[in-house]
């Protein structure tokens, strides 16, 4: 095919596309968007000036997991579970490695100073493991959810 020939071709169909209706190329968008498969995660979000470690704790098939450290820079996000959400509760634990201080709760899980995946919440200390309370975080039984760590030093932000 010549080089003329192959301008000619696409010209021409270039004439049809462009007399087809917004609705129709909208409607196409929207389908193509559709047959993608929607992305759910649980994420978590530094919203503070600080680094943080976090762990993470949750009930699977099996039972209670929690899992660590993941190390966020400030202002950065993380991936902590990817896929949608089998649980409607999950509960993190994070510490301060800038300034100091952690982000608990009352939900006393295992954890340790390196790397972990530990199974089970009993007897953390007899097991080898530190224990650290987990706050609890609602996602309402939504597929996707992002936990957003904010600084509790820092006035909230107006309007």
């Amino acid at each position: 095919m010549s080089t003329t020939a192959a301008s000619s071709w696409s010209t021409s169909l270039l004439g049809p596309l462009r007399r087809c209706s917004a609705g129709l190329l909208l409607g196409g968008a929207v389908a193509l968007l559709a047959a993608a498969p929607a992305r759910a995660d649980l994420r978590l979000c530094n919203l503070t000036p600080s680094k943080v470690g976090i762990a993470l704790g949750y009930r699977d098939p099996q039972g209670w997991v929690t899992e660590g450290w993941w190390d966020l820079a400030p202002k950065g996000c993380e991936t902590l579970l990817r896929g949608s959400l089998a649980a409607r509760f999950y509960y993190v634990f994070a510490v301060d490695y800038t300034r100091g201080g952690e982000w608990s709760g009352r939900s006393l899980m295992c954890t340790r100073d390196s790397e972990f995946t530990i199974r089970g919440v009993e007897d953390c200390l007899a097991r080898g493991y530190d224990r650290n309370g987990f706050f609890e975080v609602d996602t309402g039984e939504q597929k996707s959810w992002t936990i957003q760590l904010t600084d509790p030093n820092q006035p909230a932000a107006q309007p």
